[in-house]
């Protein structure tokens, strides 16, 4: 399994994009990426696709997927039930620290 991990993974810089467009800042000086969650085609036997049913009506798997500001993926849960709510999934992800989550380190902020 591979490991990924941000660039500056303890935070301590704001990004160049976020700096140095006013839209952005003081908005977004602390938020470390994107989340966002996608549903992907599945074949599942035909006794388990209830389960995985989403709101097309076909069997589908929800991703979650984290992404940074240089557009690389940070963090990807990828496998659960279509009818699986992004919520459900995320609280997953952040609660369980076998997943290791990227998030700032407790007491880290920009400054």
């Amino acid at each position: 399994m591979e490991i990924i991990a941000p660039v500056d993974k303890f935070f301590h810089h704001i990004p160049e994009k976020i700096i140095n467009d006013k839209r952005y800042m003081p908005y977004f000086k602390d938020c470390i990426g994107a989340i966002d969650g996608t549903h992907v085609d599945a074949r599942i036997p035909v006794e388990e696709q209830v389960a995985y049913i989403g709101r097309h009506h076909s069997p589908t798997q929800n991703v979650m997927a984290a992404c940074d500001f240089n557009m690389c993926f940070t963090f990807v849960s990828p496998g659960w039930e279509g009818s699986a709510h992004n919520a459900r999934i995320f609280k997953h992800a952040v609660m369980d620290p076998k997943y290791n989550f990227p998030a700032p380190p407790p007491g880290i902020t920009n400054l």
